[in-house]
């Protein structure tokens, strides 16, 4: 039935139809408690209509009714006044299928609550931890997308993660830590974590014990998660052309060639790359996703695009088009958002600073803008080129473009977030990722007490 969605589309305009069979599984942990185990289904539809100058749409739970959703979709384009035009992209038709090396679709949900429980149970453990939230999630997709312009393509998507967070209390101090594992489509990714989980028990209760870090100006090194969360909130979201095309004050900004950071800066989206949150094939515009440079050798040298943005500014598309799931209309989105490998080792980096901080685990933030704030889970104090002791309730902020410039060395350690998730339009997507090597960063703002 859903490869026959194809013969519904009519050739006034742009059309095109995606169809979804969309499978999410939860299981949750608070505390001791198992406080939910949930699988559900849902199936649906959303046309997409170009007639004259604006986007119509419907939403169909029915796939009989594909036609008179595209009627409707027709109806409200052809109310909207305008030019929009779209890029061409070439026409494709291919299936793509998911091949874990352990499908979790054939794990049982006993099998998969008894891992959650033996993580979760093993961080509880240890004295001193107050409580957790532990939660395992599966997202399994079967796409189906069809336009006017030919192309016929069929995509499996699958996900599978855990995701524990930690809370640990000594008196009046209470520290909050989190770690992520799989984001993968393997579920053996999830497997023999235990070591993994125990280290990062053991670093939120060293924290109970640390001093808070006194504000001021530091040399600072990043961890790849801090450095990963910054480049996907403070830059990424900048070079989503959607943000761009209707913003003249951001356009003069964000000009292609001009100088962001040092010669040795290079910031890469790249769905391309597998087994991690960010990877697909085709966008839910049927356009290939590919490696973009947005910044290279410390210059702005791309951006991230939709067949409109991309006709708009006259330049190539990437295939960052995605919707969160049936229901809403795709939009541009981030792929997998990292600094690549540069030229420096973590020890140099140490070697290089007298008094300043090794920084750990993003902790969460909020950006306006070009300007920043960002929380870290751990840090060290950093005394004549060594890592001296632990230190808690470190935040960074600043400019956006400054604090690029202030990068002064970029390590060659990339490690790409096995933490998903990025919210937008008011669409949350998990298959969103981030990564980066070490890097060191000079007058860095921290804020503490």
């Amino acid at each position: 039935m859903e490869r026959s969605l194809g013969k519904s589309l009519g050739q006034k305009g742009y059309q095109d139809l995606r169809w979804e069979d969309l499978v999410q599984t939860s299981i949750q942990f608070r505390g001791k408690e198992l406080d939910s185990i949930a699988s559900n289904r849902e199936r649906g539809g959303l046309a997409r209509v170009l007639s004259r100058g604006g986007w119509g749409t419907f939403a169909f739970s029915d796939i009989q009714n594909s036609t008179q959703a595209l009627n409707r979709a027709l109806l409200a384009s052809e109310a909207i006044p305008g030019n929009t035009s779209l890029a061409e992209v070439p026409v494709t038709r291919e299936q793509v299928k998911a091949k874990p090396e352990k499908d979790p679709r054939q794990v049982s949900l006993e099998e998969k609550k008894n891992l959650l429980e033996h993580y979760n149970q093993l961080v509880l453990s240890h004295n001193g931890i107050q409580s957790t939230e532990a939660r395992y999630y599966e997202i399994n997709r079967e796409k189906f997308f069809f336009n006017n312009e030919g192309s016929e393509i069929f995509q499996e998507q699958l996900l599978a993660g855990i995701v524990i967070r930690i809370i640990a209390r000594k008196g009046d101090v209470i520290q909050r830590t989190s770690l992520a594992l799989g984001g993968s489509p393997h579920y053996n990714y999830l497997l023999d974590k235990d070591d993994e989980v125990k280290k990062k028990v053991q670093e939120t209760l060293d924290l109970l014990e640390a001093e808070p870090v006194k504000a001021g100006s530091y040399e600072v090194i990043l961890d790849p998660d801090c450095t990963g969360v910054f480049i996907h909130e403070a830059f990424g979201h900048l070079s989503e052309s959607d943000n761009l095309a209707n913003n003249p004050t951001l356009q003069k900004v964000m000009v292609m060639g001009r100088e962001f950071g040092p010669s040795f800066l290079n910031v890469i989206d790249d769905p391309t790359i597998p087994n991690v949150p960010g990877h697909f094939t085709y966008d839910d515009e049927g356009v290939p996703g590919k490696r973009s440079h947005l910044i290279k050798n410390g210059q702005l040298s791309g951006r991230l695009h939709s067949r409109e943005t991309a006709g708009k500014l006259g330049e190539t598309t990437t295939g960052n088009c995605r919707a969160m799931n049936f229901a809403f209309p795709p939009i541009v989105r981030m792929t997998t958002t990292f600094i690549d490998n540069g030229p420096h080792n973590f020890q140099e980096m140490l070697a290089s600073i007298e008094d300043g901080l090794y920084l750990k685990g993003a902790a969460g933030g909020q950006t306006s803008g070009d300007y920043f704030t960002f929380g870290t889970q751990v840090g060290y104090r950093i005394k004549n080129g060594k890592i001296g002791s632990m230190v808690r309730d470190a935040t960074l902020s600043g400019n956006l473009f400054t604090t690029l410039k202030n990068i002064d060395m970029v390590g060659n350690d990339l490690d790409l977030s096995r933490a998903g998730g990025c919210g937008k339009g008011g669409q949350i997507l998990l298959d969103v990722g981030h990564g980066a090597p070490h890097v060191k960063i000079r007058d860095m703002a921290i804020g503490g007490r």
